[in-house]
């Protein structure tokens, strides 16, 4: 068998080949020089006994005296003078001592070196080379390794559209201020702009994005130097306050609402914007609570503030979350509702005054909740406006509308059916498809259905507004402007929007005690303005016969009606319907408030 493998010994002297051994000592000085890193041969004092040559150009390139210094100088003592953090660098050098000593196999490190120039990173390794304790150090720059991992660290922290604190970095940093041991009081704010779907969508991503970089600006501008603002995303921001309690946290929030004063200027044009603010704060001593609940408390009351009107705030309770909790429980159920078949639809019918006679009808939708019982609109519909469920249930509303128009038809009854519209699906742009596929799928004539919107819908986008309505009309399907006579009725938007039916609010024919010949003169111009501009009129809340007549003598064109309380569920023929008014009573049948806000 062959000698057993050594380990290899090291020479006495590094810098001195001694006789019978290697000549590896001699060649110590040209190895140094042919590493790319910068390289000291110390001893075990710290003072350098050789330099590579790539040590010496790096030194001349820095220009800075503390780092000149070659053989004879003291490595150990310039370190002192040129680190920041003293105390790791009186250990770095004690592990240099061990290392000589034979007490460690190898020294590494990772260190910043500030420079005239900027700060460098070198990553430093260490090794014994003799029996006399001599080491060899060398340093590699690795600066930028460095700069490249803090800047993906910075942005995986940061939003890189706001530059603010992105969702987690946020959520890291109000998990700090909620572990602090004296437990300062903590306010989150959380801030969504109203209008911002709008901008998007009318002038692109691109001035969205603009206006969001604008909001940062400003937000920062407003809020004191210890807060913080961040982008949840979208359109979203949070505020953390620190020590600050609610009464402070409503003032910041008044700042942050001031921050939409001045308009934006976007694509060239100003745009006046608001936000909805909800508050949620922790106070001094709370003990339990955790990023995700404040933030979650305080999306909770934005909604709220939004619900009310925007550009509001309010500040979170524990009654806020059972209320809103329950809402979102009621729009997940009228989501699978939809889906479901809970929906029915109850139809209001239409008098046609001159021949007495029932020739058309109105839609109203119900939910029939498995528990809750008959639901009337204004128990679900703000929840659906509120959670994006209006197109879905608008889209079902004339699913079945068309489906049951086929049955009466098969039964050769042909009834005017009126839908209502909301005002969002005039915004998505879909209304003239989505109505043009309910018609297809039950063959359902375009002239047997109505369109109606209300006065405010049609007022939010005119022009886009009366391009949907001229298409509906091209192709048959007759549009009424809805609640005609309330709120701020426009003249110009009955010239110029192309509808066909002008709907009285029920408002002037359920008139106050006293006020009849006023309702009845305010009547009388509706139909008259109608007739002058080629639209039928039609009275919303007809029920007794003393109502019916103010239409009736009035000036109007040949075709006037009026609706009846009655409520009729999926009749199956029109001849069951009550004629109330040649009875001279109220029409029986199931009464029920008002469907407002009107969907379908």
């Amino acid at each position: 068998m062959g000698d057993e493998p050594r380990h290899h010994e090291l020479p006495m002297d590094a810098r001195r080949p001694r006789t019978g051994e290697s000549a590896d000592g001699a060649l110590v000085a040209a190895v140094l020089d042919a590493l790319p890193s910068p390289t000291l041969l110390i001893d075990p004092d710290g003072i350098v006994l050789l330099t590579n040559l790539s040590w010496r150009v790096w030194s001349d390139s820095i220009g800075d005296p503390r780092f000149q210094f070659g053989v004879g100088g003291d490595y150990f003592a310039s370190a002192l003078r040129v680190m920041r953090d003293e105390q790791a660098t009186r250990a770095l050098i004690e592990d240099f001592r061990e290392l000589s000593r034979g007490a460690r196999d190898s020294v590494s490190a990772d260190y910043a070196l500030p420079t005239d120039t900027g700060t460098y990173w070198f990553h430093l390794v260490a090794s014994r080379v003799d029996q006399a304790g001599h080491i060899v150090v060398t340093h590699t720059d690795v600066t930028s390794r460095v700069q490249a991992e803090r800047t993906s660290a910075w942005q995986a922290r940061h939003d890189s559209l706001t530059e603010l604190p992105n969702r987690a970095h946020l959520h890291e940093l109000i998990d700090l201020e909620l572990a602090r041991a004296d437990a300062p009081a903590v306010a989150v704010l959380f801030l969504d702009v109203d209008g911002f779907k709008d901008v998007n969508d009318s002038l692109g991503h691109d001035i969205g994005d603009d206006l969001l970089r604008q909001l940062a600006g400003r937000l920062l501008a407003v809020t004191r130097a210890q807060d913080t603002v961040g982008r949840l995303g979208g359109d979203e921001f949070v505020v953390l306050s620190r020590d600050c309690d609610v009464d402070g946290a409503a003032m910041l929030a008044q700042r942050c609402q001031a921050a939409f004063d001045q308009p934006f200027v976007l694509g060239g044009r100003t745009h006046r914007l608001s936000a909805s603010i909800g508050i949620a704060a922790a106070p001094a001593g709370a003990a339990g609570l955790r990023s995700t609940d404040l933030v979650r408390d305080a999306d909770l009351a934005m909604y709220d503030a939004k619900a009310a009107g925007r550009n509001r705030v309010r500040v979170f309770s524990p009654e806020l979350r059972a209320h809103v909790q329950g809402k979102m429980q009621l729009a997940g159920e009228l989501r699978d509702a939809i889906a479901d078949g809970q929906l029915v639809l109850h139809y209001q019918p239409i008098l046609h005054v001159p021949s007495n006679e029932y020739n058309g009808t109105e839609a109203l939708v119900r939910w029939q909740h498995p528990e809750r019982g008959l639901l009337f609109p204004g128990e679900f519909l703000p929840v659906a406006e509120q959670y994006d469920l209006l197109m879905p249930l608008t889209r079902w509303v004339l699913r079945d509308v068309a489906r049951e128009n086929a049955v009466w038809r098969g039964q050769g009854i042909n009834l005017v059916v009126g839908v209502n519209i909301h005002a969002r699906h005039l915004s998505t742009g879909t209304l003239v498809d989505d109505v043009l596929a309910a018609l297809a799928e039950f063959e359902m004539p375009p002239n047997h259905l109505v369109c109606e919107l209300t006065e405010t819908s049609v007022a939010e986008d005119p022009e886009f507004a009366a391009v949907q309505l001229a298409q509906l009309r091209d192709l048959g399907i007759e549009v009424s402007i809805d609640d005609f006579g309330s709120g701020f009725s426009s003249l110009g938007q009955l010239v110029n929007l192309p509808t066909g039916v002008l709907k009285i609010d029920r408002s002037l024919i359920a008139f106050r005690e006293g006020r009849e010949a006023h309702a009845a003169a305010a009547i009388a111009a509706i139909v008259a303005l109608g007739s002058a501009c080629g639209t039928q009129t039609l009275a919303e809340g007809v029920e007794t016969a003393e109502q019916l007549g103010w239409p009736s003598s009035s000036a109007a064109p040949s075709r006037r009606a009026t609706t009846s309380p009655g409520r009729c569920p999926r009749p199956r023929s029109p001849a069951g319907w009550p004629r109330a008014a040649a009875a001279g009573g109220r029409a029986p049948g199931r009464s029920s408030p008002p469907d407002r806000p009107r969907s379908g």
